[in-house]
């Protein structure tokens, strides 16, 4: 939601007594920036050394001239050290001169939080200094050279990109397999269990919930699913208990390694064939890259194709080793609902080399990675034998469109 990293100290007002929802509620900007009378909303983003600098810190003061007539501080923060579980408060200040009290509890684990703050301004410098304290743990606060900024200025620097298309016209911008849902806070934990035990593999990283989500009071769910049950899903999801937003987003689809193709040769009725089609593109690869195709098989819940072949290993012959080449693949329509073409993406070949051979084996390991030298994987020209074989279109990167 915003792209300032934040770190201490003043915002609104009335959020002292106020539960989660009010207190969220209460943040939400106005776009003015001022009102009649000389009243001026100013904003801090950028107050160092709470929680080790990792804590996200909003401070608001509302002025009449120079002087500060109210404010509210939003902090949001670590639970415990190094963790990604994150806690927040929203206290209104009191105003006393330069100094800023108040005191409330945390929005998750209901810590008791008490702050005291001493402001001196300097020309357009501002200093900060005093305690918060949370719970049991005291935090010093040592904050020098602060500038403030403007409600323009701050609502300038706000993103909101949930990164949800709704309704993508194709799968060129988002991958025909990852969907997203935005959902509310409080809801959030039913609508993950009614995901046991359904064929969807749920993103991670998208269960922590950060700092911008505990502010907008939603969070973000990203997920892998078969392509052809993605609209369907989507359409179930929208209609469940505090969904806000469902769609698709970025996911392992790269264009450049993406072909589309006719739909008709490799159609059942409505279902595509896909053991046909990955018959065809695993012999299309055992040419390219020289090795005979040992199994191909499709995850049930992501619908995600997985190709593994092997070749004699050609850096030492006289040992006898093998490569075990692994392909992984997506087949989808190429845009959401009724088409007459298919999209292709193929990754890049993944090779290890094992010793196979008869009697003992020779035991070897490589630590070099691709990421490391900078190049991918040669794949002697996999994805343009494909096109070829496919009569496939290429994605025109410069241009946008199928060439």
């Amino acid at each position: 939601m915003r792209a300032l990293p934040v770190c201490s100290t003043a915002l609104l007002v009335a959020l002292l007594a106020a539960s989660p929802e009010v207190a969220s509620a209460q943040m939400k900007l106005s776009p003015k920036a001022t009102t009649p009378g000389g009243v001026e909303t100013r904003y801090f983003t950028s107050i160092d050394g709470l929680m080790d600098g990792n804590a996200d810190v909003i401070l608001k003061e509302t002025r009449q001239g120079k002087t500060v007539t109210a404010a509210v501080l939003d902090v949001c923060y670590p639970v415990a050290k190094n963790s990604d579980r994150k806690d927040r408060f929203v206290v209104n200040l009191q105003v006393a001169g330069q100094n800023l009290t108040g005191t409330t509890q945390s929005l998750g684990t209901k810590a008791p939080v008490s702050v005291k703050l001493l402001r001196k301004q300097a020309g357009d410098m501002f200093e900060f200094r005093g305690q918060i304290t949370i719970g049991q743990t005291v935090t010093e606060v040592t904050s020098p050279d602060n500038s403030d900024l403007s409600e323009k200025e701050f609502l300038d620097n706000q993103t909101s990109d949930d990164g949800i298309t709704p309704q993508p016209k194709d799968f060129t911008d988002v991958s025909p397999e990852a969907i997203a849902v935005k959902v509310k806070l409080d809801a959030a934990t039913d609508f993950l269990k009614s995901l046991k035990g359904q064929e969807v593999e749920v993103t991670l990283a998208s269960l922590n919930v950060g700092c911008d989500a505990l502010r907008a009071g939603e969070q973000t769910i990203n997920m892998s699913v078969d392509p052809e049950r993605a609209g369907a899903l989507l359409a179930k999801f929208k209609a469940m208990p505090g969904v806000t937003a469902a769609g698709w987003t970025a996911g392992m689809t790269e264009m450049d390694r993406t072909i589309r193709f006719p739909a008709a040769d490799w159609r059942d009725g409505d279902k595509i064939n896909r053991d046909k089609l990955a018959t065809a593109v695993a012999g299309v690869l055992s040419r390219t890259l020289a090795a005979k195709p040992v199994s191909q098989s499709f995850n049930p819940a992501t619908g995600k194709l997985k190709l593994v072949f092997k070749r004699p290993n050609q850096d030492f012959p006289a040992l006898e080793l093998t490569d075990t080449i692994e392909v992984a693949g997506l087949v989808s329509p190429d845009k959401p609902g009724t088409t007459d073409k298919l999209m292709l993406w193929i990754g890049s070949p993944a090779t290890t080399t094992s010793d196979e051979s008869s009697g003992a084996k020779l035991n070897l390991s490589d630590d070099a990675s691709p990421d490391e030298e900078g190049d991918l994987p040669d794949d002697n020209g996999s994805i343009e034998a494909l096109a070829k074989e496919l009569k496939a279109q290429r994605w025109d990167a410069d241009k946008s469109v199928w060439k």
